[in-house]
């Protein structure tokens, strides 16, 4: 059992030090700008709560953090009472945050001069992987660092891989989104094409999804999507905050994100339509929106 102080308690932080205190059996203190859902997490969980990241961090072993993005990050790690002011030589600061790969590089440097360890360690398998304790985790940082953490990361993990130094966690999550951009999109686009084609979707799926076309946005998605549900986690304006990332990055070492790009435009189009609340596959609510229109 380690001594945890846990910041940021959203759809996905909230779970996730759930599962650090209930089977991590951790010494859990949470901090979270909202107090009524640091009060609830307490009731639900035990623990402590703070009023400050400071104080939360104050004699951890492990500090994690799950916030909105770089803006809200280096408030909670290095603004006025912030993680670092507390951060002791020893502990391990672990970012969950989908943030940029320069804000890891940042904290990382200022954890080592504290004497302390940093991971960017950004997470994929949305709310309900939150929720189900099988997030895939993928880590930049240095390994005896992530040789510490990992025990505990797999307490709400089922893949966590250290992919390189400081930053790699963070490209390789731009990875991670750049494949679901064109993914989705073109299961929106195959959707939409087989109803206008008249085809029995059901059957068409339960054929295609056993070849080459097979993905798990296919496997989980395909039904909600024809039935217009997009409630299930990863909001659009959450991908956009993303695909900003990415694109930003890409800008910077020259790679070329055309795909990408392109669905980011049609993400700002399902936003403009009031779904900004709605998961990703709400991309084929915009093709039939646009056919209604025609």
């Amino acid at each position: 059992m380690s001594k945890v102080a846990w910041i940021g308690l959203g759809v996905m932080g909230y779970p996730l030090a759930g599962h650090l205190k209930a089977h991590g059996h951790h010494d859990v203190t949470v901090f979270n700008r909202t107090r009524k859902k640091a009060d609830r997490w307490v009731a639900d969980h035990g623990g402590m709560l703070a009023h400050t990241p400071a104080q939360a961090a104050s004699g951890a072993d492990f500090v994690f953090a799950c916030v909105g993005n770089d803006h809200d990050l280096r408030e909670v790690t290095l603004g006025p009472a912030g993680i670092f002011e507390t951060l002791k030589p020893g502990a391990v600061f672990v970012d969950h945050t989908t943030a940029s790969a320069t804000i890891a590089r940042e904290l990382h440097d200022a954890a080592k001069a504290r004497g302390a360890g940093a991971l960017d360690a950004p997470v994929s398998g949305g709310q309900a992987g939150a929720e189900g304790g099988t997030l895939t985790v993928m880590a930049g940082g240095e390994e005896p660092d992530f040789a510490k953490a990992k025990p505990v990361i797999e307490t709400y993990a089922r893949a966590v891989n250290l992919i390189g130094p400081p930053g790699s966690g963070q490209l390789t999550k731009m990875v991670n989104q750049i494949c679901i951009a064109g993914l989705i999109q073109g299961l929106a686009e195959a959707l939409h094409f087989g109803m206008r084609a008249g085809l029995d979707i059901d059957k068409v799926i339960a054929t295609i999804s056993k070849g080459a076309a097979q993905s798990w946005q296919m496997d989980h998605r395909w039904q909600t999507m024809i039935e217009g549900k997009f409630d299930f986690g990863f909001a659009v304006d959450w991908v956009r905050k993303d695909f900003a990332i990415c694109l930003d990055e890409a800008r910077r070492n020259g790679a070329s994100l055309p795909v990408t790009a392109l669905v980011d435009q049609f993400y700002a189009d399902i936003q403009e339509m009031g779904g900004g609340r709605w998961d990703t596959s709400s991309l084929i609510a915009r093709l039939e929106h646009n056919k209604a229109d025609v």
